[in-house]
């Protein structure tokens, strides 16, 4: 019937229309790229994943430049619409310190708020699912790029960020240092919310070294948490600054010895003019050098993440400038060897 045709007609039209802004919300509409950035896939037998590589102004093949790869929170997109890439805003860092900035964005379908699954245990191991995907893309980024495999770094926002922790034990071969905005510890699915203390932090650290096996390494790590955040409360972050205590204790001799605890090293207020103040503490690694844990708690702040040039749905411009204090920390903490 002309009726039905024109129905079905209709349909498909409405079909590709949804399809398209899926696909705009996930990787941006045509021209939505800058200078210097560059699309990529990595697939493997885990599946495929799309990523955005920016590469700074100055970038030449015999530079060796470091890499960041930054991963979005639950209702956000890597490159696309709200994504982790206007939310950073990392290039201008990138751009002036001459570093590659990486932008890998969550499948499509694959969640329904777009979160990396950082709470499936199918997720958290080496070699399989999302972490697999994940160090494929930055090995590929260091491969054909030919940046500094010593010098790959991840950090994460809300589902992001438990990404990142999962990244730093199943891949401390791969990335350098890792962040955490707003994320909680590796396993943090078998924490209950009703009675956290069910399950100590040193029972889901030793899970997490367990994951490192012969690689393990202390792997710096960067916290920096809200104190109104309400989806993820700072309790989460007081739990990870004692697993990764833990683990960065188990990774110096395999023993549970106390070389590293969640004692802060040193405790600094801040509270700049008309901003948001901050507490910075700190937590030493055995054998000396930088902090192995730093910590940021930001008084007034909810579940976003903080600059003064960040935009996006969940974003508060009044916080100190976590890209800034993020690429600080990396910086200081490159990793010796490394692997492609």
């Amino acid at each position: 019937m002309p009726g039905s045709r024109k129905l079905a007609a209709f349909g498909g039209i409405a079909v590709a229309v949804v399809a398209l802004l899926s696909l705009g919300f996930q990787f941006g509409f045509p021209g939505a790229a800058g200078p210097g950035d560059r699309l990529g896939v990595y697939s493997s037998n885990q599946g495929r994943l799309m990523y955005q590589v920016h590469l700074p102004p100055d970038y030449r093949e015999d530079s060796r430049p470091p890499v960041m790869m930054a991963l979005h929170g639950c209702g956000m997109s890597g490159f696309g619409w709200n994504s982790m890439k206007s939310t950073t805003r990392f290039d201008r860092i990138a751009d002036a310190a001459g570093f590659i900035v990486v932008y890998p964005t969550q499948s499509p379908f694959q969640d329904v708020l777009n979160c990396w699954n950082s709470n499936d245990p199918a997720d958290q191991h080496r070699g399989r699912g999302e972490p697999e995907l994940l160090a494929g893309v930055a090995r590929e980024v260091v491969a054909e790029y030919h940046a500094d495999p010593g010098q790959v770094h991840v950090a994460g926002a809300s589902s992001g960020a438990g990404t990142a922790v999962i990244l730093a034990a199943t891949y401390p071969d791969v990335f350098a240092t890792a962040t955490s905005v707003a994320g909680g510890e590796y396993g943090l699915n078998q924490v209950d919310p009703e009675d956290p203390a069910g399950v100590p932090p040193s029972y889901t650290a030793g899970q997490a070294y367990a994951q490192m096996g012969p690689r393990a390494r202390q792997v710096p790590l960067l916290i920096l948490q809200g104190d109104q955040d309400e989806a993820v409360p700072p309790l989460v972050a007081d739990r990870l600054v004692e697993h990764w205590a833990r683990v960065a204790d188990l990774a110096a001799d395999g023993l549970p010895d106390g070389e590293v605890d969640a004692v802060p090293e040193s405790v600094v207020r801040q509270n700049p003019p008309g901003r948001h103040p901050y507490t910075h503490s700190t937590y030493s690694g055995a054998g000396g050098g930088p902090p192995v844990i730093e910590f940021y708690l930001v008084s007034g702040l909810e579940h976003a993440w903080s600059g003064p040039a960040a935009s996006g749905l969940f974003t508060d411009r009044a916080g100190p400038d976590m890209s800034r204090l993020i690429w600080d920390f990396a910086a200081a903490r490159p990793m010796s060897g490394g692997t492609r």
